[in-house]
């Protein structure tokens, strides 16, 4: 059975009648508007504003767009490549010959970026609706590339991106990294400022402890029952060596509690 573009989105949380595909070539002058076209080396800015103008002649764009747009860079071979997906926040201009929309990245595929090719049964068709792109076969889903360690000290993870970590191959680095350390670590509810420190220790790493918070959100602590993990934001405060003494890391954590005020306007309970 072929695997076909309309699993990938269903997946993805995204109802094909509520998408567009776009496949854009390189070319040095858009054909209708005469503004710059996109090659090889245009960056992400670029290409984000090439896309968001689009000409009203010919007559061939929707009056009435739909919310995501999937947009693809032409392959040889009648292939497209995905670039991004878009989430058009609606028309911010209109001069009778040029329309101008509001699009922002969405993190709707993130992880399939450049990665999902599709297979283009229309060549000389530049965008699909989504029902129509729906039915195009998946020809490739490429490797990820690993996804550099940016240090202890710039860590900072929110929920979903913790999750990626704990189970993807591309985050291989970063699960190396934290299964080297103990130490102290804080939490953060974005949805109302309050924190959380706590602490991995013993022979319980840093990955160890924050596996736990990818898989069930409150990683057993009562303090962090029912509340939405999905506004938790994760860093570490301070990392030591796996033989550091128990006593050495609750000095630290005792600490942070103390600096950081969560016994009393935060989360933690002693």
């Amino acid at each position: 059975m072929t695997l076909t573009l309309d699993a990938i989105l269903r997946s993805a949380g995204i109802a094909p009648a509520d998408a567009q595909v776009i496949r854009h070539a390189f070319v040095r002058e858009h054909e209708d508007t005469g503004l710059p076209g996109i090659h090889a080396d245009s960056t992400d800015t670029e290409i984000l504003r090439y896309t968001s103008q689009q000409s009203m002649k010919p007559r061939i764009f929707p009056a009435n767009p739909p919310r995501i747009w999937i947009v693809c860079i032409r392959e040889g071979g009648g292939r497209a490549r995905l670039w991004s997906a878009l989430e058009n926040r609606g028309e911010v201009s209109n001069d009778g010959a040029l329309r101008t929309f509001d699009l922002v990245v969405s993190d709707h595929l993130a992880d399939l970026r450049n990665r999902l090719v599709i297979g283009w049964k229309s060549p000389r068709t530049w965008r699909l609706n989504g029902p129509t792109a729906a039915g195009y076969p998946v020809m490739e889903i490429a490797d990820a590339q690993p996804v550099p360690f940016p240090g202890f000290d710039r860590l900072f993870l929110s929920h979903e991106r913790l999750q990626a970590v704990m189970r993807e191959h591309r985050y291989a680095a970063w699960r190396t990294a934290l299964s080297s350390v103990v130490g102290v670590y804080l939490i953060t509810d974005t949805s109302d400022g309050r924190q959380y420190v706590g602490k991995a220790d013993g022979a319980e790493t840093i990955r160890q402890r924050w596996n736990a918070y990818a898989t069930n959100g409150h990683g057993g602590n009562v303090e962090l029952r029912g509340l939405d993990p999905t506004a938790f934001r994760y860093s570490t405060l301070r990392v030591f060596d796996p033989a550091t003494p128990r006593l050495v890391i609750d000095e630290a954590e005792n600490h942070f509690k103390h600096a950081l005020d969560t016994r009393k306007n935060g989360l933690n309970r002693n």
